[in-house]
Protein backbone atom coordinates (compact mmCIF):
# COMPACT_ATOMS: atom_id res chain seq x y z
CA UNK A 1 0.00 0.00 0.00
CA UNK A 2 1.08 3.57 -0.57
CA UNK A 3 -0.36 7.01 0.02
CA UNK A 4 -2.23 8.35 3.02
CA UNK A 5 -5.77 8.75 4.31
CA UNK A 6 -5.68 12.56 4.05
CA UNK A 7 -3.76 15.53 2.72
CA UNK A 8 -3.67 18.98 4.28
CA UNK A 9 -2.02 22.31 3.60
CA UNK A 10 -2.55 23.85 7.05
CA UNK A 11 -2.99 20.73 9.26
CA UNK A 12 -6.43 21.98 10.29
CA UNK A 13 -8.56 21.40 7.19
CA UNK A 14 -8.18 17.92 5.77
CA UNK A 15 -8.92 16.56 2.31
CA UNK A 16 -9.67 12.81 2.23
CA UNK A 17 -8.04 10.52 -0.29
CA UNK A 18 -9.73 7.46 -1.77
CA UNK A 19 -8.25 5.34 1.06
CA UNK A 20 -10.71 6.93 3.51
CA UNK A 21 -13.88 6.76 1.38
CA UNK A 22 -16.68 4.80 3.06
CA UNK A 23 -18.30 1.72 1.47
CA UNK A 24 -21.91 2.95 1.48
CA UNK A 25 -21.73 6.41 -0.09
CA UNK A 26 -19.01 7.76 -2.33
CA UNK A 27 -19.49 11.21 -0.73
CA UNK A 28 -18.84 10.03 2.85
CA UNK A 29 -15.77 8.87 4.75
CA UNK A 30 -15.28 5.72 6.75
CA UNK A 31 -15.25 6.96 10.36
CA UNK A 32 -12.02 5.20 11.37
CA UNK A 33 -9.46 7.51 9.70
CA UNK A 34 -11.22 10.75 10.80
CA UNK A 35 -11.25 9.36 14.34
CA UNK A 36 -7.48 9.14 14.05
CA UNK A 37 -7.33 12.83 13.11
CA UNK A 38 -9.44 13.72 16.16
CA UNK A 39 -7.04 11.76 18.35
CA UNK A 40 -4.14 13.58 16.68
CA UNK A 41 -5.63 17.00 17.49
CA UNK A 42 -6.18 16.08 21.13
CA UNK A 43 -2.71 14.59 21.56
CA UNK A 44 -1.06 17.73 20.18
CA UNK A 45 -2.67 19.83 22.94
CA UNK A 46 -1.54 17.49 25.75
CA UNK A 47 1.79 16.03 24.59
CA UNK A 48 3.08 15.33 28.12
CA UNK A 49 0.16 13.02 28.93
CA UNK A 50 -0.95 9.75 27.36
CA UNK A 51 -4.27 9.60 25.52
CA UNK A 52 -6.05 6.74 27.28
CA UNK A 53 -9.72 7.02 26.38
CA UNK A 54 -11.65 8.70 23.58
CA UNK A 55 -15.43 8.63 23.07
CA UNK A 56 -16.56 9.85 19.66
CA UNK A 57 -20.17 10.66 18.87
CA UNK A 58 -20.79 10.46 15.12
CA UNK A 59 -23.45 13.11 14.55
CA UNK A 60 -23.78 12.94 10.75
CA UNK A 61 -21.85 11.48 7.82
CA UNK A 62 -18.31 12.77 7.50
CA UNK A 63 -17.99 14.51 4.11
CA UNK A 64 -15.52 13.21 1.57
CA UNK A 65 -15.33 16.80 0.29
CA UNK A 66 -13.21 17.75 3.31
CA UNK A 67 -13.54 18.97 6.87
CA UNK A 68 -11.88 20.86 9.73
CA UNK A 69 -10.77 19.49 13.10
CA UNK A 70 -10.69 21.75 16.17
CA UNK A 71 -9.67 20.78 19.71
CA UNK A 72 -9.54 22.50 23.09
CA UNK A 73 -8.54 21.42 26.58
CA UNK A 74 -11.56 21.45 28.88
CA UNK A 75 -9.68 20.41 32.05
CA UNK A 76 -5.94 20.64 32.60
CA UNK A 77 -4.82 18.51 35.54
CA UNK A 78 -1.55 17.33 37.01
CA UNK A 79 -2.60 13.70 36.70
CA UNK A 80 -5.69 13.71 34.45
CA UNK A 81 -6.81 16.11 31.71
CA UNK A 82 -9.80 16.26 29.38
CA UNK A 83 -10.03 17.50 25.82
CA UNK A 84 -13.00 18.21 23.52
CA UNK A 85 -12.53 17.80 19.77
CA UNK A 86 -14.94 18.68 16.98
CA UNK A 87 -14.99 17.73 13.32
CA UNK A 88 -16.82 20.32 11.18
CA UNK A 89 -17.89 20.30 7.55
CA UNK A 90 -17.13 23.25 5.28
CA UNK A 91 -20.38 24.95 6.37
CA UNK A 92 -19.33 24.80 10.01
CA UNK A 93 -21.79 22.04 10.93
CA UNK A 94 -20.46 19.49 13.45
CA UNK A 95 -20.19 15.97 12.05
CA UNK A 96 -18.48 14.38 15.06
CA UNK A 97 -17.57 15.31 18.61
CA UNK A 98 -15.10 13.58 20.90
CA UNK A 99 -14.12 13.79 24.55
CA UNK A 100 -10.74 12.36 25.45
CA UNK A 101 -9.04 11.47 28.73
CA UNK A 102 -5.29 12.01 29.07
CA UNK A 103 -3.22 10.60 31.95
CA UNK A 104 0.27 11.48 33.19
CA UNK A 105 2.67 8.60 32.76
CA UNK A 106 4.50 7.30 35.83
CA UNK A 107 8.07 6.11 36.07
CA UNK A 108 8.21 2.35 35.60
CA UNK A 109 7.70 0.40 38.79
CA UNK A 110 7.04 -3.20 39.76
CA UNK A 111 3.42 -4.20 39.22
CA UNK A 112 1.63 -7.45 38.55
CA UNK A 113 0.21 -7.51 35.04
CA UNK A 114 -2.34 -9.75 33.36
CA UNK A 115 -1.19 -11.41 30.16
CA UNK A 116 -3.23 -13.34 27.63
CA UNK A 117 -1.94 -15.51 24.83
CA UNK A 118 -3.08 -14.00 21.55
CA UNK A 119 -2.34 -14.97 17.95
CA UNK A 120 0.36 -12.87 16.29
CA UNK A 121 -0.07 -11.04 12.98
CA UNK A 122 2.89 -12.94 11.51
CA UNK A 123 0.98 -16.19 12.10
CA UNK A 124 -2.17 -14.93 10.40
CA UNK A 125 -3.17 -15.47 6.81
CA UNK A 126 -3.97 -12.75 4.31
CA UNK A 127 -7.62 -12.24 3.50
CA UNK A 128 -10.13 -9.74 2.23
CA UNK A 129 -11.72 -7.08 4.39
CA UNK A 130 -15.02 -8.46 5.76
CA UNK A 131 -17.19 -5.96 3.86
CA UNK A 132 -16.71 -7.24 0.34
CA UNK A 133 -19.52 -5.38 -1.45
CA UNK A 134 -20.07 -1.62 -1.56
CA UNK A 135 -22.73 0.72 -2.95
CA UNK A 136 -20.31 2.30 -5.43
CA UNK A 137 -17.48 1.22 -7.68
CA UNK A 138 -14.88 3.74 -6.46
CA UNK A 139 -11.76 2.93 -4.42
CA UNK A 140 -12.51 2.95 -0.68
CA UNK A 141 -11.23 2.14 2.78
CA UNK A 142 -12.47 -1.45 2.67
CA UNK A 143 -10.77 -2.32 -0.58
CA UNK A 144 -7.74 -0.05 -0.82
CA UNK A 145 -6.96 1.56 2.54
CA UNK A 146 -6.18 -1.55 4.57
CA UNK A 147 -4.35 -4.86 4.40
CA UNK A 148 -6.04 -7.65 6.37
CA UNK A 149 -4.89 -10.83 8.08
CA UNK A 150 -6.93 -13.39 10.00
CA UNK A 151 -5.88 -15.49 12.97
CA UNK A 152 -5.81 -19.28 12.44
CA UNK A 153 -9.33 -20.75 12.15
CA UNK A 154 -10.81 -17.28 11.58
CA UNK A 155 -12.37 -16.08 8.32
CA UNK A 156 -14.06 -12.97 6.86
CA UNK A 157 -17.43 -14.67 7.45
CA UNK A 158 -19.90 -13.32 10.08
CA UNK A 159 -19.30 -14.19 13.71
CA UNK A 160 -16.73 -13.44 16.44
CA UNK A 161 -13.41 -12.81 14.73
CA UNK A 162 -9.75 -12.21 15.53
CA UNK A 163 -8.10 -10.22 12.78
CA UNK A 164 -5.34 -7.72 12.05
CA UNK A 165 -5.14 -4.73 9.73
CA UNK A 166 -2.30 -2.56 8.49
CA UNK A 167 -3.22 0.82 7.06
CA UNK A 168 -1.66 3.74 5.25
CA UNK A 169 -0.65 6.71 7.44
CA UNK A 170 -3.09 9.50 8.25
CA UNK A 171 -0.95 12.15 6.53
CA UNK A 172 1.84 11.82 3.96
CA UNK A 173 4.49 13.61 6.05
CA UNK A 174 3.74 12.27 9.54
CA UNK A 175 4.06 8.99 11.39
CA UNK A 176 0.82 8.45 13.35
CA UNK A 177 0.96 7.91 17.10
CA UNK A 178 0.06 4.45 18.41
CA UNK A 179 -3.43 5.65 19.42
CA UNK A 180 -3.98 7.25 16.01
CA UNK A 181 -2.85 4.08 14.25
CA UNK A 182 -5.35 1.99 16.23
CA UNK A 183 -8.37 4.19 15.44
CA UNK A 184 -9.19 2.66 12.02
CA UNK A 185 -9.19 -0.87 13.48
CA UNK A 186 -11.22 0.25 16.51
CA UNK A 187 -13.98 1.50 14.21
CA UNK A 188 -14.04 -1.83 12.32
CA UNK A 189 -15.29 -3.94 15.23
CA UNK A 190 -18.87 -3.91 13.93
CA UNK A 191 -17.68 -5.19 10.53
CA UNK A 192 -15.43 -7.99 11.82
CA UNK A 193 -17.97 -9.10 14.45
CA UNK A 194 -21.13 -8.76 12.35
CA UNK A 195 -23.80 -11.45 12.76
CA UNK A 196 -25.19 -10.99 9.23
CA UNK A 197 -24.13 -9.36 6.00
CA UNK A 198 -24.83 -5.62 5.53
CA UNK A 199 -27.17 -6.29 2.61
CA UNK A 200 -29.34 -8.25 5.09
CA UNK A 201 -29.01 -6.13 8.26
CA UNK A 202 -27.53 -2.64 8.46
CA UNK A 203 -25.32 -2.26 11.55
CA UNK A 204 -24.39 1.43 11.62
CA UNK A 205 -22.54 2.71 14.68
CA UNK A 206 -23.38 6.24 15.94
CA UNK A 207 -20.47 6.24 18.39
CA UNK A 208 -17.07 4.74 19.18
CA UNK A 209 -15.29 4.45 22.54
CA UNK A 210 -11.63 3.45 22.66
CA UNK A 211 -9.77 2.70 25.90
CA UNK A 212 -6.08 1.81 25.73
CA UNK A 213 -4.03 1.16 28.85
CA UNK A 214 -0.87 0.49 26.81
CA UNK A 215 0.32 2.07 23.59
CA UNK A 216 0.32 -0.55 20.81
CA UNK A 217 3.58 -1.32 19.05
CA UNK A 218 4.16 -2.10 15.40
CA UNK A 219 2.16 -1.43 12.24
CA UNK A 220 -0.32 -4.31 12.57
CA UNK A 221 -3.32 -3.45 14.77
CA UNK A 222 -5.52 -6.34 15.89
CA UNK A 223 -8.83 -7.05 17.56
CA UNK A 224 -10.90 -9.93 18.84
CA UNK A 225 -14.45 -8.70 18.28
CA UNK A 226 -17.91 -10.00 19.13
CA UNK A 227 -21.25 -8.58 18.00
CA UNK A 228 -24.21 -8.54 20.39
CA UNK A 229 -27.41 -7.99 18.41
CA UNK A 230 -30.95 -7.74 19.80
CA UNK A 231 -34.35 -7.87 18.10
CA UNK A 232 -35.17 -4.37 19.43
CA UNK A 233 -32.80 -2.94 16.81
CA UNK A 234 -29.99 -2.12 19.23
CA UNK A 235 -26.65 -3.85 19.39
CA UNK A 236 -23.05 -3.53 20.51
CA UNK A 237 -19.73 -4.42 18.94
CA UNK A 238 -17.19 -5.31 21.64
CA UNK A 239 -13.57 -5.56 20.48
CA UNK A 240 -10.51 -6.46 22.51
CA UNK A 241 -7.66 -4.47 20.93
CA UNK A 242 -4.33 -6.19 20.29
CA UNK A 243 -0.78 -5.56 19.20
CA UNK A 244 2.06 -8.00 18.57
CA UNK A 245 2.65 -8.36 22.33
CA UNK A 246 -0.94 -8.89 23.51
CA UNK A 247 -3.97 -6.93 24.69
CA UNK A 248 -3.72 -3.14 24.73
CA UNK A 249 -7.32 -2.06 25.36
CA UNK A 250 -10.90 -2.22 24.17
CA UNK A 251 -13.23 -0.59 21.64
CA UNK A 252 -17.01 -0.50 21.99
CA UNK A 253 -19.57 0.68 19.44
CA UNK A 254 -23.31 1.10 19.90
CA UNK A 255 -25.13 -0.34 16.88
CA UNK A 256 -28.33 0.69 15.16
CA UNK A 257 -29.71 -2.49 13.55
CA UNK A 258 -32.10 -2.11 10.64
CA UNK A 259 -33.27 -4.55 7.92
CA UNK A 260 -31.91 -3.46 4.58
CA UNK A 261 -31.85 -4.42 0.95
CA UNK A 262 -29.38 -1.70 0.08
CA UNK A 263 -27.05 -3.92 -1.94
CA UNK A 264 -28.75 -5.91 -4.73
Amino acid sequence: MSGSFFTSEDKQRFKPTSHSRGPWDENHCHAGPPSGLMARAAEKLLPQQQLVRMTINLLRPIPFAGFTVNAEVSKQGRMVSLCNTSLLDDNGKPCAHAESLHVTRQADFQVKTTTLDVPLPKDGRSGSFPISRTLHDLPSFTGHGVETRYAPNNTPEPGPTTAWIRTVDLLPDETPSPFQRMCPMADCGNAFSRNAEPWEINFMNPDLTIVMFREPQGEWMGSHSTGHWESNGIGMADAQLLDQHGVVGRAVQTLLLRPTHAVP
